[in-house]
């Protein structure tokens, strides 16, 4: 019989998932990635009832695995392994930790206590790393497919935004300065698309998932050979259904002491490519919205400044940004690591990843979470993205009006002179004394002009290109695959919690 690991969504292993966590003492520092930002569901994946339940679960697949493979272990000391595998005493695990400074020694006394006539047998075999890296695996694995499963909610609340913007024209901008006309919905594409591309490598990265499984203190497995009394069959049997039982389908080749640290350092690249793309759009947002043209959704009662009262701040996309710049800063870390394990390890990993994993998947949970409640409840102010697409649309169809001109007989370098000495004083009426735009005033008093239609010439309509078509394309083509996939029907109901 198999070990059961629970799917991506299931929380079946904590004690009471739905229990309120117990409010942190004050006088302690509090994580507000756990505390503010991040899902419970991401934070309990961490917790250390989690961590310690996968440990049990693994010293039950060892268990198991062995005893079908004639080791002598009775099925009263699986089942006996089984019934306490959530019943943690943490308060004996941490005695042991004290008296012992081991942690899995510790958890395997404390295990051990519970399961009287299972105690000679636990960790037979194994070392520290038969539970401590494969059940990272197994959370680290949950934890890409909680983030994928996140991703394409965003993805998705893009996709729905832009199909219903698809149309509406706005002024593009390259250098942050006016330039070809866009499309709204052309523009949250963008943002969804490079979400997209996470997405790709995400699902690639779980693919690549592996099992550590029974490798030994070194990768040798030299203690399970000597178990089997020299069966090298019996060994790659072993390591073959523990990896099973763990949910995995194969396990990495050849490892030292730990599962590869390039693993860890893959998993941080994904990790900060989505963190750059959120803050790519969250910028853009923040940008759009010092604009006037786009504001974030906000609470009736909502305050931006304790001071100005009149401020309606872009705080989520501000966050985002926040957020994401801690994950970018992480992301060196699991690399430098992986540069530093000297032959078959060394432990100057573990500090680093107890810290440096957690939090980059909480972040960017978190940051997901916001990117998604942005991108459902976006306002769009069209009057406004008219006017300013209005005040830059004379210069931005100056080469439309060009070419009609042209058409109607004109000399094509005489008409580039007309229009750049036109331009030149419209631009500045604008800039020296914050007049309006009269580059069309000026074009339609001179008559070398005089055959263009040029209220035709500047419409915003005929400037934006395939923009409206691009976004059907992007839609049917990219991203109604991925919704079927997911079945972005179920998609996820967290909302920011602060």
């Amino acid at each position: 019989m198999q070990v059961g690991f629970p799917d991506v969504h299931s929380l079946e292993f904590i004690t009471n998932p739905l229990a309120t966590p117990s409010p942190m003492p004050s006088d302690r520092y509090e994580n507000p990635l756990v505390t503010r930002y991040a899902s419970t569901e991401m934070s309990q994946l961490f917790s250390a009832q989690r961590k310690h339940s996968t440990w049990r679960r693994l010293w039950v697949a060892l268990a198991e695995a062995e005893a079908e493979l004639g080791l002598p272990i009775t099925a009263a000391q699986v089942s006996e392994l089984k019934a306490n595998v959530d019943q943690i005493d943490f308060a004996a695990a941490d005695r042991y930790e004290q008296q012992l400074r081991h942690d899995v020694m510790a958890h395997v006394h404390a295990y051990g206590d519970q399961c009287p006539e299972a105690r000679p047998i636990i960790h037979l075999g194994a070392t520290s790393c038969f539970v401590t890296d494969n059940a990272d695996l197994v959370l680290l694995r949950e934890a890409l497919q909680l983030i994928s499963a996140k991703v394409v909610d965003v993805i998705a609340a893009w996709a729905t935004f832009a199909a219903e913007h698809r149309d509406l024209p706005t002024l593009g901008l390259t250098h942050l300065q006016p330039a070809q006309p866009t499309t709204v919905g052309r523009r949250a594409c963008q943002w969804a698309y490079d979400l997209v591309l996470d997405l790709a490598e995400l699902e690639h990265r779980l693919t690549q998932f592996r099992a550590r499984s029974i490798k030994g203190t070194t990768g040798t497995q030299a203690s399970f050979l000597r178990l089997f009394e020299g069966d090298h069959e019996k060994v790659r049997q072993l390591e073959q259904r523990v990896a099973e039982k763990m949910g995995f389908d194969a396990t990495y080749e050849i490892t030292g002491q730990t599962y590869p640290r390039k693993l860890d350092a893959q998993i941080l690249d994904v990790l900060a490519g989505i963190a750059s793309s959120a803050h790519k759009g969250a910028t853009d947002l923040r940008i759009l919205a010092h604009r006037k043209e786009l504001d974030e959704p906000a609470e009736s009662s909502q305050i931006g400044s304790s001071a100005m009262a009149y401020k309606r701040n872009p705080m989520r996309s501000e966050r985002i940004c926040g957020l994401a710049r801690l994950v970018l800063s992480l992301q060196s870390s699991p690399a430098a690591t992986l540069a530093t394990q000297w032959m078959e390890r060394t432990l100057d990993d573990s500090a680093n990843r107890r810290v440096v994993l957690p939090q980059a998947f909480l972040a960017v949970d978190a940051l997901l979470i916001l990117y998604r409640n942005i991108a459902s409840g976006l306002v769009v102010y069209p009057a406004q993205i008219e006017r300013h697409l209005r005040e830059e649309l004379p210069f931005l169809a100056s080469e439309n009006i060009l070419m009609e001109a042209v058409a109607a007989g004109g000399d094509r370098q005489d008409l580039h002179e007309r229009i750049r000495q036109h331009s030149q004083a419209a631009a500045a009426e604008v800039k020296q004394h914050g007049r309006p735009n009269d580059l069309l005033e000026r074009l339609s008093g001179d008559l070398a002009f005089a055959g263009v239609d040029l209220d035709a010439a500047v419409d915003p309509s005929q400037l934006t290109g395939r923009s409206a078509q691009q976004v059907d394309e992007f839609l049917a083509e990219i991203v109604a695959p991925i919704r079927q996939r997911y079945d972005t029907r179920q998609a996820s109901s967290t909302e920011p919690r602060v």
